[in-house]
């Protein structure tokens, strides 16, 4: 898959010196405006010199400023939020570029799901005695969800919230188990701790993170990468569930449609909860 310039950007951000940081941050305040600006222009908005400029390019494997600016218009398009119409307030014009944010969120982790690599997933997903999903902080709701679902249809998954107790599942990991970890960053101490203890006892390990060089990933028999858009104030972006929840979702549906009988399994889950319901 060919990644737009804004995509590298995101993912490279966390990891840039402090001088990229602030070119990085004036490109996504407003990407459209950079397209028609020149490299002095640039670098005074962000403060910094015309060399720093030429070494950000560098950085993202761009020849140079002029690269940057062609890749860059191609993203704009790709990304672009229509215009909100007359009279359509604030509210609306945010409301819209959340829809956008969200459905760019959804397509590019979709996109990074390529027939090998979804396949080799779900066949040690569907092999395992036992998942063990690990997540961290507000990671974890996609962790609680995803042991729901994997359960649902016959795959027998546990996660806890506490890292000791995680830990203390994960301790108890064979080879013939999978351990499945989620996060944003790909950075969490406690979960590179689980995946070295999971690889010390021959445990296969599925890493979701928005960072293709990030330790957990690199770390990770297999890395499905989300993409994140959700920006606050501008310049400022933090973790969406929604990408992780589709990377979940999209292994619960693909291992469905590749053994549709699981169907009877969340039939008859759903049966028998049935009387929890008003």
């Amino acid at each position: 898959m060919v990644v737009n310039l804004l995509e590298r950007i995101y993912e490279k951000k966390p990891q840039m010196t402090a001088a990229d940081q602030k070119i990085a941050a004036v490109i996504l305040q407003d990407p459209a405006k950079i397209v028609d600006l020149t490299i002095s222009q640039l670098a005074k908005l962000a403060v910094v010199s015309e060399a720093s400029i030429s070494r950000f390019c560098r950085n993202l494997n761009l020849v140079g400023f002029h690269q940057l600016k062609i890749e860059l218009a191609q993203s704009v398009e790709q990304t672009k939020v229509p215009a909100p119409a007359a009279g359509v307030d604030d509210w609306q014009s945010a409301i819209k570029a959340i829809e956008q944010n969200k459905r760019l969120e959804i397509s590019g982790t979709l996109a990074n799901f390529t027939t090998d690599l979804a396949k080799v997933i779900i066949d040690q997903l569907t092999s395992c005695r036992l998942l063990q999903v690990a997540a961290e902080g507000n990671t974890f709701p996609v962790a609680a969800d995803a042991v729901y679902r994997f359960n649902q249809i016959g795959i027998l998954a546990v996660a806890d919230q506490s890292p000791a107790t995680a830990l203390a599942q994960t301790l108890n990991l064979t080879a013939a188990d999978t351990l499945l970890v989620i996060s944003n960053s790909g950075e969490s101490k406690e979960l590179l701790k689980q995946v070295k203890v999971a690889k010390q006892q021959q445990t296969k390990v599925i890493a979701i993170t928005n960072r293709n060089e990030s330790p957990l990933a690199l770390q990770a028999d297999w890395h499905l990468k989300t993409v994140v858009r959700q920006q606050v104030l501008q310049s400022e972006y933090y973790f969406s569930r929604v990408a992780a929840m589709t990377a979940v979702e999209t292994l619960f549906l693909l291992m469905i449609a590749q053994e549709p009988q699981r169907k009877e399994l969340i039939k008859r889950h759903e049966e028998l909860t049935a009387d929890m319901k008003v």
